[in-house]
């Protein structure tokens, strides 16, 4: 693919403090190559300039993605570290987004694009979605973090399943794992992402933005270093929006949280 389209193939919308990414490359199942990664990317650089309080991940065409693409790989001077860095950046950039990320998942999600929807904070599925590594039937170790991702998600022996035998799960498997938070129609896969996203977007920024840097660090603390974390994060918001849900509290009225410093 030549890799002026690929911002056509990798989509960034905003929508009022919500951002959506959307994967559309049909032809190969919303498989990403060398320059889709890089513009998904920046797309994440994008989205915490612009401010955006969550993101939503998405596939078009009834998938989300097939991991990565090297049907057309280029002739390239670049050793296989510094390649595999390409495709590995936005994967952490994802996981280290500070707001609240759902992954929207019709379809496939295999490979690095499993590895896409376990970055996310919270996945919303539909019943013909499907879920895999795959990485063993192509010979290969899990990569794109699921090493790291997925014994988090399932605990270690489920993960080894999963990654000795390469199984492609259904959805309804993948939300008795843990791996999908939510199980909808087809038909209700839009509009319940779309409340869901809101409800993230109204919710106070710098509270959620602390609660995942606690989550996410809580397998290296010791509980005493855990609610150390904690209380340090009830400063910040005690100075951000505590008083704003208190005044609106008081006064009867649905708090509108800004994420704003007032000392």
């Amino acid at each position: 693919m030549d890799e002026q389209h690929a911002p056509d193939e990798v989509r960034l919308e905003f929508d009022g403090p919500i951002a959506t990414i959307t994967i559309d490359r049909p032809a190969v199942k919303n498989a990403l190559d060398a320059a889709s990664w890089a513009v998904l990317a920046q797309h994440l650089h994008d989205v915490v300039r612009a401010g955006a309080r969550a993101l939503v991940l998405t596939g078009g065409g009834g998938e989300f993605c097939a991991g990565a693409d090297t049907s057309a790989r280029r002739r390239t001077e670049l050793h296989p570290l510094d390649r595999l860095g390409d495709v590995t950046r936005p994967l952490l950039a994802l996981h280290e987004l500070p707001i609240p990320v759902i992954a929207k998942v019709d379809g496939a999600a295999v490979g690095a694009g499993f590895s896409l929807a376990l970055c996310a904070d919270l996945v919303v599925a539909t019943a013909r979605s499907r879920f895999g590594t795959v990485f063993a039937k192509r010979g290969l170790s899990l990569d794109t973090g699921a090493s790291w991702l997925l014994p988090r998600a399932v605990g270690l022996q489920t993960a080894k399943r999963l990654a000795y035998l390469a199984e492609v799960i259904d959805a309804p498997e993948a939300h008795r794992l843990g791996l999908v938070t939510w199980l909808v129609e087809e038909d209700q896969l839009d509009p319940f992402t779309h409340d869901l996203a809101t409800r993230l977007a109204d919710a106070p920024p710098i509270a959620l933005r602390l609660d995942k840097q606690l989550l996410e660090h809580s397998y290296g603390r010791s509980f005493q270093e855990a609610i150390q974390a904690e209380n340090t994060a009830q400063v910040v918001n005690i100075g951000t929006d505590s008083p704003t849900a208190r005044e609106a509290l008081a006064a009867g009225r649905r708090p509108e949280f800004t994420g704003r410093w007032r000392g």
